[in-house]
């Protein structure tokens, strides 16, 4: 009884901070997946990585407001630069996402080069450490994601793409440092490609279905399997990802049709 007790304890603030990921990701990877920047987000993930591990190596802390700040300025940055590049070069825009990915992925690699404890902080960024969520993060997710559905669904239509690209970069800074570079990309992409068939008035919802279930089903068979969490999300995502698309391609619910 102290162990379920135990489990629980852990797996209610993972729960929790993969619930505030999706709820902003969901509709920001349905407009991801119609502008057709698919991995926008990793290239911004990884830039906001490049930001944190750079406050890190001049002396902050990893959960200070500085290192926060960092990462905030790192991604509006990378943001900003591809809100200038597709203006100007929107036919090979998704190359270019491709380079910035790459060249924030090697600088993460040149700064920890020397850093013995470098792959770790590699791994934690990249895989995320989504059981040890603290009190401290949750708070300061669930306020700024108040934030982003109070502008998204009242003022989307008016953001423009600089204001898509700003918004996104914020909402992408605080879900790496919560679930890792992995969750946010899936948790962005993976419901949008699972419902873009179904009825445009249901997708979200559907995909935010498919977030809730994937997240809880992937926390809990983390737990019975002792298997790295972010991962096993991931696949469970996926696989009920694939499910939810095949019952719009079989005609339970017509592309188009209404609800």
């Amino acid at each position: 009884m102290s162990n379920f007790a135990v489990d629980l304890s852990i797996l209610w603030p993972a729960l929790i901070a993969g619930l505030l990921v999706m709820l902003s990701h969901v509709p920001l990877g349905q407009q991801v997946l119609k502008r057709g920047i698919v991995f926008i987000d990793l290239a911004i993930a990884q830039v906001a990585a490049l930001g944190v591990i750079a406050a890190h190596t001049f002396g902050h802390e990893l959960s200070g407001w500085t290192t926060q700040l960092a990462a905030v300025v790192a991604a509006l940055a990378g943001s900003l630069l591809l809100t200038w590049t597709e203006r100007r070069r929107p036919e090979v825009q998704e190359a270019l996402i491709g380079i910035l990915f790459v060249l924030a992925s090697t600088a993460q690699i040149l700064l920890l080069a020397n850093n013995p404890h470098g792959g770790e902080y590699l791994k934690d960024l990249l895989a995320g450490q989504i059981l040890w969520t603290g009190t401290d993060q949750l708070i300061r997710a669930a306020v700024v994601t108040a934030v982003f559905l109070a502008v998204w669904f009242r003022w989307r239509e008016r953001l423009g793409r600089i204001g898509f690209y700003v918004i996104f970069a914020v909402m992408v800074t605080m879900s790496v440092q919560l679930v890792g570079v992995y969750l946010v990309f899936t948790t962005l992409i993976v419901p949008a490609v699972a419902t873009y068939r179904h009825a445009t008035a249901r997708q979200l919802s559907l995909g935010y279905a498919l977030g809730v279930a994937s997240y809880a089903l992937g926390l809990a068979m983390s737990v019975v399997t002792d298997l790295p969490s972010s991962a096993v999300i991931v696949w469970c995502m996926a696989l009920l990802a694939i499910a939810l698309h095949l019952t719009a391609r079989n005609g339970i619910v017509q592309p188009g049709s209404t609800s």
